[in-house]
């Protein structure tokens, strides 16, 4: 068995970066996101990047990061309201924008990595999101057709691996990461801990080992709160 296990970020990136790629990055809000190899990216610098995300982080942290080096030619997202950086950059013309209906941006994901190159939905049909599309009509609906997505690189955040690559994600941070896990020609994955092979319980396993091409172990996450919303205490009489 190779071996998948690298000693950080930076070296597990190296050699697969490069400008012009496409690049899939895990995680809803900042929940879930391989923090640790986005600042790898940043700091080997490929730029003219495609990336392929729910949204696009905060201003100094996730691809907001990636963003501000300029680094960045286009997204493909969902959600895109919490980076004024964003913002700017897309109303100036100088960062591209592919919108999607974010269950529409999650099928067309899991779809690349299940080998289906297109499917229907009647999600946006008849707005702005189908113009250009090709549309069909089933059983009396109309539907729009969306093209599945791909990657160069995926990059993925999950809690445990073993050194095989089969991964366990947990909570929140299991959204866009093991569908991404699976639609890249390469997928880097960022974990908390890496444990032996037969550790993990085979029922829990979320992405089988074979979709995955490198592990490395989360040093120093903030994992920090994009919105911290607490209540009052209510007052014990």
């Amino acid at each position: 068995m190779r071996n998948k296990v690298f000693a950080d970020a930076k070296s597990a990136l190296e050699g697969v970066v490069a400008d012009g790629m496409t690049i899939m990055a895990g995680g809803f809000g900042l929940c879930g996101i391989p923090e640790n190899l986005i600042a790898a990216i940043r700091e080997l610098g490929p730029k003219h990047l495609t990336v392929i995300s729910n949204n696009c982080g905060v201003d100094d942290f996730g691809l907001g990061i990636l963003l501000a080096n300029g680094q960045i030619k286009k997204m493909v997202s969902s959600y895109v309201g919490e980076n004024k950086l964003f913002e700017q950059l897309y109303l100036n013309g100088d960062l591209e924008l592919e919108f999607n209906p974010q269950g529409t941006l999650a099928e067309r994901i899991r779809a690349g990595g299940a080998g289906i190159p297109a499917f229907y939905t009647k999600t946006g049909y008849g707005t702005i999101i189908a113009e250009g599309k090709p549309t069909a009509e089933f059983d009396g609906q109309m539907y729009v057709m969306e093209r599945a997505l791909h990657a160069d690189l995926s990059i993925v955040k999950a809690w445990k691996a073993d050194k095989a690559g089969n991964l366990v994600y947990r909570k929140t941070a299991r959204n866009f990461n093991p569908m991404m896990a699976t639609a890249g020609k390469i997928t880097v994955v960022e974990v908390e801990e890496v444990v032996e092979v037969g550790a993990l319980d085979g029922d829990l396993i979320h992405t089988p080992g074979i979709y995955v091409d490198r592990i490395i172990v989360s040093k120093d996450a903030e994992k920090r709160i994009e919105k911290v919303t607490t209540r009052k205490r209510e007052e014990v009489k």
